[in-house]
């Protein structure tokens, strides 16, 4: 069958793959080509573990103060506040433990295997060697700190993710890249990384296309869809139709979905990350800095410092403040650091009201298929999620419960 998937990140690309694979002819259709946009700038960890959502119990309470930190992780543009608040209200309203709960199962089976995940997806490929085994690694300054996560590290264990709790000298006795700074460190067993996000998507569009996969740079400008089914799409350079459509667009799915009868509500959430060029320090693993929830990858060349939540829209440009929060941090942790320069990046995270990622069918014929919506875990569950699709297309049922991710759960509400 022929199947044309919209968007060329890693859950795109991942889709294409295992398409083209199950012996489908695939076309990708992206309006900038393959990791252009967060497959590019994200953190480079696949965070196995990454079970537990932004919204949790005691989050409403906390958003006032962390608003008005300028060391804190979480920023708006004040200006796109009213067209934010009803997705806000609906994202809130998730932070109870019984969707906590939900969550952290639903996202095991997407992501509990996601070094193997990549492995499998990029052997034989010269993406190959971007992916490596590593802890992934959680910073405290202070006990205090430590013992506020106590919740999060509950869960993470309830379900069956081992981890390691240090002192901070014992940590900077493995690997001195930050001294003293931290008081407690977490080491997360069963993770891993890709040294160059940006790279290995690009390099596995490379084989997509060189076993005879279609890479086409062309905007998708809307879609044709008779009796709520999708019959083509419209795109700067004309329309196409095929007998499968994939949308994997990150947030800017949202339009389309919503005219295919998805009525997810989403938002971006804007991350932001600093790249240290030619740094004279390069930790061993990645380690998330608990104070300011972005992450320090070692990557090829560089060091990457990644993450924060902004809400502000498809539309804004990249605000300094999360910036200037990056730079003060990473300062104070490393301050013996040098390196060459230093590069800025902003992009935009897919992030569902619940928090979790919409994979399968938007129709009862399996015409128009969703792979968005996977937050700050594209990376991470991009090669399953390109897996359960290509089953579903081929006719095969994935080895999954696939219920909470399925695309028409906010029709009805």
């Amino acid at each position: 069958m022929n199947v044309i998937v919209v968007g060329a990140g890693i859950v795109g690309v991942s889709c294409a793959i295992w398409l083209q694979r199950s012996g489908h002819t695939v076309t990708i259709v992206d309006r900038t080509g393959p990791a252009s946009g967060t497959s590019h700038g994200n953190a480079g960890v696949l965070a196995a573990g990454a079970i537990v959502p932004v919204p949790v119990p005691g989050l409403l309470r906390r958003v006032p103060k962390m608003l008005l930190d300028r060391d804190a992780p979480l920023f708006l543009r004040w200006g796109y506040l009213p067209k934010l608040l009803p997705f806000l209200v609906k994202y809130l309203s998730f932070a109870t433990d019984a969707h906590v709960d939900a969550y952290g199962k639903a996202m095991t089976s997407l992501m509990h295997d996601t070094l193997d995940q990549h492995r499998q997806l990029a052997d034989g490929t010269p993406a190959a060697g971007f992916v490596h085994s590593d802890d992934f690694c959680f910073g405290y300054e202070t006990r205090a700190a430590f013992d506020a996560d106590a919740y999060g590290w509950a869960k993470r264990k309830a379900a069956g993710y081992e981890y390691d709790v240090m002192s901070g000298a014992d940590y900077a006795a493995r690997d001195s890249s930050f001294g003293r700074s931290f008081e407690t460190v977490v080491a997360c067993k069963n993770h891993g990384r890709v040294s160059d996000p940006g790279a290995y998507v690009k390099a596995l569009a490379d084989h997509f296309v060189a076993e005879g996969g279609t890479l086409k740079i062309s905007q998708v400008t809307d879609v044709d869809v008779d009796g709520g089914v999708i019959t083509g799409l419209q795109t700067s350079d004309g329309p196409m139709s095929a007998d499968h459509i994939v949308f994997a667009m990150g947030p800017w799915s949202k339009e389309i979905a919503h005219k295919l009868g998805v009525r997810v509500p989403l938002e971006s959430e804007r991350g932001y990350h600093l790249e240290f060029i030619n740094p004279s320090v390069m930790p061993s693993a990645p380690m998330m800095v608990a104070s300011g929830k972005f992450v320090l990858t070692p990557m090829e060349g560089r060091l990457r410092a990644a993450g924060v939540v902004e809400f502000g829209g498809l539309k804004f440009e990249a605000s300094r403040a999360p910036f200037e929060m990056l730079h003060r941090q990473v300062a104070a942790l490393m301050p013996d650091m040098t390196y060459d320069s230093v590069v800025e990046w902003m992009g935009h995270r897919p992030a569902p009201a619940d928090s979790l990622p919409l994979i399968g069918a938007n129709d009862a014929q399996g015409k128009s298929y969703s792979a968005f919506g996977h937050q700050h875990v594209g990376l991470t569950g991009g090669p399953k999620t390109g897996r359960i699709i290509a089953d579903l297309i081929s006719g095969k049922k994935p080895n999954i419960d696939l219920g909470a991710f399925d695309p028409m759960k906010f029709t009805a509400l």
